[in-house]
């Protein structure tokens, strides 16, 4: 557990949460699932945790809570906070979108569950940002998601995941996000789903401001989703549709759910952040969002996918290729095997890492990365090779960052 998650709040000390009291019977329920998910594959989840894990680094979710009780996240959610509800806990979800983001954030490998999280050894901090009623809320207000982006960094929040959009801007909602990111606390945010709250395609809130990366989704074959809204302010997409996840709500707390929305695609940004801030300590958010977007895998092009897809493994290895040759990578059921598995996932990682190293080729070719990024002017960033570790590790060397000459 982070160290600075030691803050007293009104409620009582903030701690991994104890088991969360019953729900209302009209809670989400859970449902059959794929035996596979596909974006283990696609984001080569087993690849990129030779390296890390995420453990050590706590991933806010602002959402409806987490269901602080399931299995695949027992003794890695905390209390959290409501933001909304006077400052009681966070830790059930009636509604279920918390539990969803979290599930792809940090669900432990399972033997018995397809859903395995990309970060499976980060802590998730439940932030309550709209009202946990058995229906799904998806937009907040602004007054909520500022102040919930206020108590997750106050909080000890190394990473803040927006599973929600306001359709309003506001100076309290702009001062929170720049209090986070003055902070090096990343914010990552949903783009909003068509439909979903207004007509047309309305600009969300925070995933619109400069320093926020805001986060659209695709399907399996690497198209956008319908759904995803698009503009200027997607910086990555990722899965997002059809997703098999953990559930909140009634019943077993071994639920699982296939869900779809931008705000489970927000999730799987924010953890390859935790994978990063792992590797590397706190960097900058400018260095942070270059380094995201730089190693994505392109899928389209347009306002809807804005860098790519993000990519995990090139992102902790700094593994920055040219993105016109580097194709989405491939769906594909994980082998039964485990013991080959593990072996592929080590030779995977260290190949990815060598590649690390070529870092004139990367600086080069980098290029059509740098025309792509809408808001930031970046410098390319190589990391060294990795060795395999387990989990906690203390953090690494930043990534360094070539400078440009003038």
């Amino acid at each position: 557990m982070n160290r600075r998650v030691a803050i007293v709040l009104a409620v009582g000390l903030l701690g991994v949460a104890a088991p969360a009291p019953a729900l209302a019977a009209d809670c989400a329920t859970p449902t059959d699932v794929a035996t596979t998910a596909w974006p283990r594959a696609m984001l080569d989840i087993d690849a990129v945790s030779a390296f890390t894990r995420g453990g050590g680094v706590t991933v806010a979710v602002l959402a409806t809570g987490v269901r602080g009780d399931h299995r695949q996240l027992a003794g890695r959610v905390l209390t959290g906070v409501d933001a909304v509800g006077g400052g009681a806990a966070a830790n059930t979800d009636c509604t279920g979108v918390g539990t969803q983001v979290a599930g792809v954030i940090a669900a432990a490998p399972s033997d018995d569950s397809p859903v395995s999280g990309l970060a499976a050894r980060a802590t998730i901090l439940p932030v309550r940002v709209v009202p946990d009623a058995g229906s799904a809320e998806n937009t907040a207000t602004p007054a909520a998601l500022a102040r919930g982006i206020d108590l997750a960094r106050q909080n000890g929040a190394d990473v803040i995941v927006v599973a929600v959009p306001a359709y309003q801007d506001s100076r309290e909602l702009r001062a929170a996000v720049a209090a986070a990111v003055g902070g090096d606390v990343p914010v990552i945010a949903s783009v909003g789903d068509l439909g979903s709250a207004q007509d047309g395609n309305p600009t969300p809130f925070p995933a619109a401001y400069p320093d926020v990366i805001g986060v659209g989704a695709i399907d399996q074959n690497g198209q956008i989703s319908p759904a995803s809204q698009r503009g200027e302010y997607v910086d990555l997409v990722a899965p997002g549709v059809a997703v098999p996840t953990l559930q909140g709500g009634t019943g077993s707390a071994r639920g699982l759910v296939e869900a779809s929305g931008t705000a489970l695609a927000a999730g799987q940004v924010g953890a390859a952040a935790a994978l990063v801030r792992n590797r590397s300590g706190r960097m900058p958010i400018a260095d942070l969002t270059r380094l995201l977007t730089a190693s994505a895998s392109p899928a389209d092009t347009g306002d809807a996918f804005g860098a790519g897809v993000v990519n995990p493994l090139a992102a902790v290895t700094g593994r920055l290729t040219d993105q016109r040759g580097r194709a989405l990578p491939a769906v594909s059921a994980p082998s039964a095997d485990r013991g080959d598995a593990e072996n592929r996932r080590r030779a995977v990682a260290f190949a990815g890492a060598a590649l690390a190293a070529v870092a004139v080729l990367a600086v080069l070719m980098v290029t059509v990365a740098i025309r792509r990024s809408r808001r930031q002017h970046w410098r390319p960033g190589m990391a060294p090779p990795l060795p395999e570790h387990d989990e906690p590790v203390e953090p690494g060397p930043p990534i360094m960052l070539l400078e440009r000459k003038p």
